[in-house]
């Protein structure tokens, strides 16, 4: 059942995060789904701009709604990630999505908030709800590039809902796209996320660049022929703590990638003479659904399935 991130987050508020976890294929909305299913946890597909133009936009959004009919049991939002003005647009009148995301914290504060509030007015005409960022997260994720971060200002924050009328807001704590997080003792800046609250209680933020990087994932890629140095990313058991601070969605899109590497260069060096790619397919769908599964636990979506689907009757 397709639903919006606002009904998810009205549950899941201050008791666990939703995983939003991006996918470009067949293989990862196959995993994706049987994982979430597995674990009983509500969940986002995100669905970038890159995944948009990999093959398709049209073959994209049949997947997503084919996959609502094998898995009819699953209770999920199709969620644009990091869209600007013009895909936010285009995905709003698809009849698809039931969220976008409107990225346009790399303009100047009265910029963004005029792009967003237009992207917000479309999207609120057809029942479809908007997240918004202000602050940018240091790091390389497809188009979304920043050299530095950009901490969010709360007091900033919370004037841009005002102004914008978004549904979610990202909030820049620390996080970073990409595979290469930290370095030294950087740590999540919970400061921020308390001080927001403190200003919008009940109101759902968002954390981008999540991803833990499992250096066991690493390790083994690179057993296999990778080349993966130096990769570290954010400490997964803090998950829980940023949920009780108002963080109702957690984006996760470098650790899938992670897997489907490994499973892909360990299936080749050990099986040189293969060539059909349906083979570490086979592999990787199982996988894939046990690491979304392991991360549903860690965010505390897992087992929450049940009583969302009641909330949502209500």
């Amino acid at each position: 059942m397709i639903v919006t991130t606002k009904e998810l987050f009205a549950h899941a508020y201050g008791k666990y995060a939703i995983g939003a976890y991006n996918i470009n294929n067949l293989e990862q909305t196959m995993g994706l789904f049987q994982g979430n299913v597995q674990s009983k946890a509500p969940f986002i597909v995100q669905l970038s701009k890159g995944a948009r133009s990999y093959t398709h936009k049209l073959m994209l959004e049949a997947m997503m709604q084919t996959a609502d009919k094998i898995f009819p049991e699953a209770i999920f939002a199709i969620h644009l990630d990091h869209g600007d003005e013009a895909t936010c647009m285009d995905c709003i009148e698809s009849g698809v999505y039931s969220s976008v995301m409107i990225d346009a914290s790399a303009e100047p504060y009265e910029k963004n908030v005029e792009i967003t509030r237009r992207v917000v007015e479309a999207a609120h005409a057809k029942g479809i709800v908007v997240e918004a960022e202000i602050g940018q997260l240091k790091g390389v994720e497809e188009d979304v590039v920043a050299a530095e971060h950009v901490y969010t200002k709360p007091e900033e924050a919370y004037r841009f809902v005002q102004d914008t009328g978004c549904d979610s807001l990202a909030c820049a704590i620390g996080t970073s796209h990409g595979a290469f997080k930290f370095k030294g003792d950087q740590k999540l800046r919970f400061d921020i996320l308390e001080q927001i609250q403190k200003l919008m209680p009940g109101y759902p933020l968002v954390m981008h660049g999540s991803s833990s990087v499992p250096q066991d994932e690493v390790a083994r890629i690179n057993a296999a022929g990778g080349a993966i140095k130096g990769a570290s990313g954010v400490d997964a058991t803090q998950f829980l703590g940023a949920a009780k601070l108002g963080v109702t969605k957690i984006n996760i899109d470098t650790d899938g990638r992670l897997v489907w590497c490994r499973v892909h260069r360990e299936f080749f060096r050990d099986h040189p003479e293969q060539f059909d790619l349906r083979g570490p397919g086979k592999i990787f769908m199982p996988e894939y659904a046990k690491f979304i599964a392991a991360k549903n636990e860690l965010l505390g979506s897992a087992g929450q399935l049940d009583s969302v689907r009641e909330y949502l009757k209500k």
